[in-house]
């Protein structure tokens, strides 16, 4: 089993067997309550206005190439992208095929506040540029 994911999960962590079938005498994770100080205080004056804190913004506009994203959570991934996008924000996005049907359950979705244009169209790959207005 070493190396391998395992096929089912019962929702609890057996104390003695842990990962790759490894013996452990950690205790179940519920007797481990987190108290106050065991958690970690952010100083809020820290986030930046419109980001992160992580203290790396983008120049240039994300490229998002759905391409190598597996088909079952690709349009989950898009609209997560584009949820991501504070107004006046953009993103280009490549896929394989024409995205009609993304058009659509984006316009469902969000309506005018995300435009999009091509920038390229197929036959090979399709380029699209969104725009979040609000």
């Amino acid at each position: 089993m070493h190396g391998r994911a395992p096929t089912a999960y019962s929702g609890y962590c057996n104390p003695c067997i842990h990962l790759n079938g490894v013996a452990t005498d950690t205790p179940p994770a519920e007797e481990f309550p987190m108290s106050d100080t065991a958690r970690t205080q952010l100083d809020v004056t820290q986030v930046r206005e419109g980001g992160c804190a992580c203290g790396e913004h983008d120049e240039a506009v994300p490229l998002l190439d759905v391409r190598v994203i597996p088909h079952a959570i690709r349009h989950a991934t898009i609209f997560g992208a584009l949820g991501g996008l504070r107004p006046g924000q953009q993103m280009d996005l490549v896929a394989n095929h024409d995205p009609l049907p993304l058009l659509a359950q984006l316009a469902e979705r969000e309506g005018e506040a995300v435009a999009h244009e091509y920038l390229e169209r197929g036959p090979e790959a399709w380029t699209l540029r969104f725009t979040r207005h609000a």
